[in-house]
């Protein structure tokens, strides 16, 4: 049942995405019996040049993923590309705004250098960010 909630709320935002409306998601996560816990969503805009778009996977897998898997709190994360925008989304799903927020901004900076640092390897580019933030939110239940 569990699977069944995670791929309905999936199918909900990437719905909501492709109907024209990327700042709008809600995401939930099934309990014990079926019943569905609505929880907040962490949603990142980044610039992904189709030339780009296998090095960020690689920087995100190589960074952002083994480290949100170790933090309380952290329920998963939905990697997008809008290939017109030529934009990644990313929709990371917290259990509550509590455990997300008490991460020291000092651990979040080290990880953007890490994968800053791969995705500089992974497209040769010599200094900065390769994918810079377009948009930083937080998205929650609408009811």
């Amino acid at each position: 049942m569990r699977l069944l909630a995670r791929v309905a709320a999936l199918v909900l935002c990437l719905a909501m995405l492709l109907a024209g409306h990327p700042d709008v998601a809600i995401a939930t996560n099934a309990k014990p019996g079926g019943q569905l816990e609505v929880v907040v969503v962490e949603h990142l805009r980044i610039k992904v040049p189709a030339d780009g778009r296998a090095a960020w996977l690689q920087a995100e897998q190589g960074s952002w993923e083994p480290w949100l898997e170790q933090q309380d709190g952290y329920l998963g994360r939905d990697l997008l590309w809008d290939s017109e925008r030529e934009e990644g989304t990313l929709l990371i799903r917290w259990a509550s705004r509590e455990q997300w927020k008490a991460i020291p901004e000092t651990e979040v900076e080290a990880v953007q250098e890490r994968f800053e640092q791969l995705a500089r390897e992974a497209t040769g580019q010599g200094q900065g960010n390769p994918f810079p933030l377009v948009f930083e939110g937080e998205l929650i239940p609408a009811a």
